[in-house]
């Protein structure tokens, strides 16, 4: 891979944990300044669902943190986009479509033929 699609790859995924961690930071400071008394109880109950709701999006956020903060620390020691399973490099159009990614399509698809078979 080339530097180019090094410096863009660094850059779209600092975007990217910059965004997550701002909507974390603003979901943390809704929920905390929000305290609304509910005369329903389907308000009530259409509320909680609605945060319960954004809990879930927002940890599945922080799993991708992970990911990201991996997929950086790749590029800085020179793995990024060579896949873990084969050593081949991982296609540019995969990469944009998955950044995070660190398996190249054809052991991503064995992976996921093999969980299949086992029924995960």
């Amino acid at each position: 891979m080339d530097q180019k699609d090094l410096d863009f790859f660094r850059h779209y995924l600092n975007d990217s944990l910059q965004d997550i961690l701002k909507k974390g930071e603003e979901t943390i400071e809704d929920m905390t300044d929000t305290v609304e008394v509910y005369a329903d109880p389907a308000d009530r109950a259409t509320a909680e669902s609605d945060r319960a709701f954004t809990l879930r999006l927002r940890d599945r956020e922080r799993k991708l943190i992970r990911k990201i903060q991996e997929a950086i620390e790749r590029i800085e020691d020179g793995t990024y986009g060579i896949c873990e399973e084969c050593g081949e490099d991982i296609s540019v159009p995969r990469l944009k479509a998955r950044p995070v990614t660190t398996l190249c399509i054809k052991c991503k698809a064995r992976q996921e033929a093999d969980e299949d078979l086992r029924g995960e």
